[in-house]
């Protein structure tokens, strides 16, 4: 048990069955938790049929209501500490985040010294593909703004294509982590800066949802904007690292 990907849904029963044969067809030992948030369109029905035909690979975990993105990355994390994987994987359901680039993200950690691997739109060799001028610009601006307030040496700042070694999500008291949209992938990343890990960033292509409703809204970017800020000053006035260092973790080691 070494790589697990990360998958929250709601409403996708358009991608779902397709993204989880498009991963297991790599037949690179990945394993796949499902977080639904209690679907009303039958997404996790899927996943509880598939789980016939991936035993011991796709595992379904479900939630009462739509708890957040960032919950059910926290959730997802914890379960899969607890579960002894190594390498962690956050990724979309709707295939904006290619499957084929999972090996490339894990190699970055496993065997080019990255703590974090980001799947990375603004990198040289990233780029977008169907994406509307308007969430081009929030996506680039939005990271441009995060570096511009954190200092944060990514560029994508905003990516949920994701891989963490999991002395990563050790090391971070993830009850901390505050956000909930799309913020969540900014605090993310800066808390594990913070605290020294070495993050990584590898050009992908980002292909907009063919199926299925973006998640994208108002509240989500407001969120945003206003929780660099808070970052920033948190940073800059309160004891931002030791509060994201998981204490527990380090006295269990000791």
């Amino acid at each position: 048990m070494e790589k697990i990907v990360i998958i929250p849904t709601y409403n996708e029963k358009e991608n779902i069955s397709s993204i989880l044969h498009a991963i297991f067809a790599l037949q690179q030992d990945f394993h796949v938790l499902v977080i639904d948030d209690g679907s009303p369109d039958g997404t996790a029905d899927i996943v509880q049929s598939l789980q016939l035909v991936f035993p011991g690979q796709l595992f379904l975990e479900q939630r009462s209501g739509k708890l957040g993105l960032g919950t059910a990355y926290i959730h997802g994390f914890k379960w899969s500490l607890a579960k002894g994987y190594r390498y962690i994987f956050e990724m979309d359901a709707d295939f904006s985040h290619n499957p084929n680039d999972l090996q490339r993200l894990y190699l970055a950690c496993a065997k080019d010294g990255a703590d974090v691997a980001i799947g990375s739109r603004w990198v040289k060799g990233g780029g977008t593909v169907n994406w509307p001028w308007d969430r081009i610009f929030l996506s680039k601006g939005g990271s441009f703004y995060t570096r511009l307030i954190t200092w944060i040496p990514v560029k994508d700042t905003t990516a949920g294509f994701v891989c963490y070694k999991k002395e990563v999500l050790e090391a971070l008291n993830l009850d901390e982590i505050r956000f909930l949209g799309y913020a969540f992938q900014i605090e993310m990343k800066f808390a594990s800066w913070k605290l020294g890990f070495k993050i990584k960033e590898v050009p992908i292509i980002f292909e907009d949802r063919q199926y299925g409703v973006s998640k994208m809204h108002k509240g989500i970017v407001k969120e945003g904007i206003l929780g660099v800020l808070r970052l920033r000053w948190e940073s800059l006035f309160k004891d931002y690292r030791n509060r994201m260092k998981n204490t527990e973790g380090e006295e269990a080691a000791a």
